[in-house]
């Protein structure tokens, strides 16, 4: 079995972190039902890139393992519909603006009267609670506020994004373990929770060292590109061939590494205080001899002397190189009568069923099938349907 079963989750999330969130859930064993508006469905069912069977990459890459249904929550039957789901399941998601939900009657102290041991998570930009409560945003206005994209970037430019909507991301982790967590606490007590989360609390939260250096130094870690501010040599550089190698070493690795390159006049700056010093000299030097150097040859010579080394690899390349092939990091997915690669979850369970990526489900393909199991009888669905409810 998986280590989830048991477990149901109702989702009314929608786009990446909450959706991303439920899906890793999902795969884990839990049954996620997805509410999504009828005709239309989650937003990123239109978001681009579109496989050559007509379906989102986008809606494929964070939906996979859930079952589908369509509710009109602006309409009563449709609110009942939600009530009646969420007596019935263990946690709820949802990432509406704050106070939408409580207008329909459908908030943490609403279904609690239905459900005592309902886990609720509110997912939202910047909490229930405030001057910012109210405020809409986005993956990248996150990153923005929340750090992240004022500590990336070149030496003396301007802030960059990383290549990954991280904030979204690191939100949908952060929610998974939030629910895992009041779920246990609830086993405990008997008695379910809200959970407040706000996406910019999550990125401060992962300031971690950026925020050490302040709190410890009054430093505001500037930008450095692949360099970091308290470690030498950590950092990016170009080969002869023009593809880029990155390289971080410790103390026991300077020696090794100074042997490999030929920088025998360094090895002297065998401690990060003295590298810290030399940063500018150590950096020319190690440009100076990986710049003579395909990457190939570098790798191989680091590896021979064990340190710690990584071709900076473009998305092709990682899909395609040998140990992420091993590790059965990409795997085919059934979606109808097609198939598309999707990335599997990063566990290998000893004692509990690995995670396999699942199918995606088709928008409302469970609707009738969900409420049946509630007890509604065919009159009752038909009902639904011809409000618009369902």
């Amino acid at each position: 079995m998986k280590p989830l079963e048991g477990l149901r989750i109702l989702d009314l999330s929608r786009v990446l972190a909450c959706p991303f969130a439920t899906m890793l859930l999902a795969e884990l064993g839990a049954e996620v039902v997805k509410v999504e508006q009828p005709g239309a469905g989650d937003e990123t069912r239109g978001f681009e890139p579109f496989f050559d069977f007509g379906t989102s990459g986008y809606f494929l890459a964070c939906n996979r393992g859930k079952r589908s249904i369509t509710v009109d929550m602006r309409k009563p039957g449709g609110r009942q519909v939600i009530r009646d789901l969420a007596a019935q399941a263990d946690a709820l998601v949802e990432n509406f603006p704050t106070g939408a939900l409580a207008r329909r009657q459908l908030d943490f102290a609403s279904l609690r009267a239905v459900n005592p041991r309902l886990v609720y998570l509110s997912c939202t930009g910047f909490g229930q609670t405030g001057p910012y409560a109210r405020r809409k945003g986005y993956d990248t206005v996150f990153q923005a506020m929340g750090g992240l994209m004022g500590l990336t970037g070149e030496r003396g430019g301007g802030p960059v994004k990383p290549g990954l909507p991280v904030a979204d991301l690191s939100s949908g982790l952060w929610v998974a373990i939030a629910l895992l967590a009041a779920l246990r606490g609830r086993d405990s007590t008997g008695q379910g929770a809200h959970v407040d989360f706000s996406m910019l609390d999550g990125q401060v939260a992962l300031l971690t060292i950026a925020a050490a250096r302040l709190f410890a130094l009054g430093e505001v870690p500037p930008r450095l590109g692949t360099e970091h501010p308290g470690r030498v040599p950590t950092a990016s550089f170009r080969c002869a061939d023009g593809r880029f190698l990155h390289i971080t070493a410790s103390d026991q690795h300077w020696a090794p590494l100074c042997r490999a390159l030929d920088l025998g006049d360094l090895a002297a700056l065998d401690s990060n205080a003295a590298r810290l010093e030399q940063r500018g000299r150590i950096m020319e030097a190690m440009a100076a001899a990986l710049g003579a150097m395909t990457r190939a040859q570098a790798v191989a010579a680091l590896d021979a002397a064990d340190v710690p080394n990584g071709p900076v690899l473009a998305l092709d390349e990682v899909v395609a190189d040998p140990h992420v092939q091993a590790r059965g990091s990409v795997v085919p997915v059934a979606h109808g009568a097609a198939t598309h690669p999707a990335l599997r979850l990063p566990f290998r369970f000893d004692g509990f069923a690995d995670p396999a990526p699942l199918p995606a489900p088709a928008l409302g393909a469970d609707t009738d099938a969900v409420l049946a199991g509630l007890g509604y009888d065919a009159a009752r669905i038909a009902a639904l349907r011809e409000e618009g409810a369902i």
